[in-house]
């Protein structure tokens, strides 16, 4: 069983508050697919640009283990390629809708991309407007 309360920590930003409970509510519905690539990004940030502890990302990573995680193979690499040549867009933000479209997402959660566009038939949803 996962401990959900340790993502709430009173000192972060209300962004991070708001992103905080998003996952959470995701977590205890048991809905919601993460990508590596996700995963990747979202330590590189924690690690450096938040300057947390690496022992209180890799406990997060765990939590965020309750997710499918779908795996930047090289079918969903090319598959990206192509996303991006189709919608100009960055190669990152193509494999994210490349995993997501592999996953049968219908939706997405990202501040990076248009909110409201759909990319591939995926709906973007930015949880911060």
């Amino acid at each position: 069983m996962v401990n959900r309360k340790t993502w709430s920590v009173p000192y972060y930003s209300e962004k991070q508050q708001k992103a905080i409970e998003m996952v959470s509510e995701l977590m205890n519905n048991n809905l919601g697919v993460i990508s590596s690539q996700v995963l990747q990004e979202y330590s590189s940030v924690a690690l450096t640009k938040l300057k947390q502890d690496h022992g209180i990302v890799l406990h997060q990573l765990v939590l965020l283990e309750v997710f499918d995680v779908v795996l930047m193979e090289p079918a969903l690499i090319r598959r990206a390629i192509e996303i991006r040549s189709s919608f100009t867009i960055s190669f990152w933000d193509s494999c994210i809708i490349s995993a997501a479209e592999s996953a049968g997402c219908d939706s997405i959660y990202s501040e990076d991309l248009n909110a409201g566009q759909y990319y591939s038939g995926i709906k973007v949803n930015n949880p911060f407007a």
